[in-house]
């Protein structure tokens, strides 16, 4: 009974994530009147080839450069806010230096402060430096990543060794030959777990760009989803825009996830091994 109980309510969480997913997939199929005329579940005609070239051909195709940017924001900003975070990660776990611990609580006060919350001041410091509205006011930002930077110290702690480290200084490497030689590739579940939390983050990234930017050319996905939405108020077929663009801003989610899955599991001695 206990493990039916369990079994239930797994099914029903996974039903509740999965019911919008679903419904976006049929949604970007239908027109405007099956839209609004018909179930929300319910396929009526299939018009999602339609809906790509009303995306495709929106303001000459601007819906693909909020797509590129996006690309570049959480797939630049995540692997290098990343490897930032291994790096400070393994230093604070593997290195005695003053006042380490002090400032390692300060990381974890900037995990507890709201990313809203910083989005004001972060403005204000763009404005005095004339970033404001420009590809940097969105891109630095992101890559700094407190909770990251406290997941590769455990991670740090948890997957390297002391014993490892002091072998390989004994044969001869430097501490960064050993860090990039032994302890990244050990640490390499570490660094796909942070990277897909910060891809996910900045991909899904709205209020900072919504501060930063005023130039639609350099909107990410969601920010841009978020203009048509607001437009379709007044002019409804934008909805179908926004809808069938929703969707195909999913598919790089998807595909991160699916592909990097497996280096979860992967890499936990390897370094170690000569």
């Amino acid at each position: 009974m206990s493990k039916m109980a369990v079994n239930g309510a797994l099914v029903l969480a996974t039903l509740y994530m999965l019911l919008p997913l679903a419904w976006l997939l049929i949604a970007a199929t239908k027109d405007m009147g099956g839209l609004f005329g018909g179930d929300g579940f319910a396929f009526d005609g299939f018009h999602f080839t339609e809906n790509v070239k009303a995306v495709n051909n929106e303001s000459d195709g601007i819906y693909w450069r909020w797509y590129l940017n996006s690309l570049l924001y959480a797939g630049v900003g995540a692997a290098l806010g990343s490897f930032v975070s291994v790096l400070a990660g393994y230093a604070f776990d593997k290195f005695d230096f003053p006042g380490k611990e002090k400032l390692f609580g300060g990381v974890l006060l900037g995990v507890l402060v709201p990313t809203t919350a910083v989005a004001l001041p972060l403005y204000l410091l763009a404005s005095k430096v004339g970033l404001v509205n420009t590809f940097w006011a969105v891109f630095i930002p992101v890559i700094v990543n407190p909770f990251g930077v406290y997941l590769a110290r455990v991670f740090s702690a948890g997957y390297i060794p002391g014993e490892v480290l002091e072998a390989a200084r004994m044969d001869g490497a430097g501490e960064i030959r050993t860090f990039r030689s032994v302890a990244l590739p050990m640490m390499m579940p570490g660094f796909v777990t942070i990277f897909l939390f910060q891809f996910t983050a900045i991909w899904n990234n709205f209020f900072l760009p919504l501060v930063m930017l005023s130039d639609q050319k350099l909107y990410p996905v969601s920010l841009g989803l978020y203009s048509w939405n607001t437009n379709a108020h007044a002019s409804p077929e934008f909805y179908p825009l926004v809808i069938t663009g929703s969707l195909m801003a999913v598919v790089p989610l998807v595909v991160a996830f699916v592909s990097l899955q497996r280096h979860w599991r992967s890499g936990l001695s390897a370094g170690s091994v000569k």
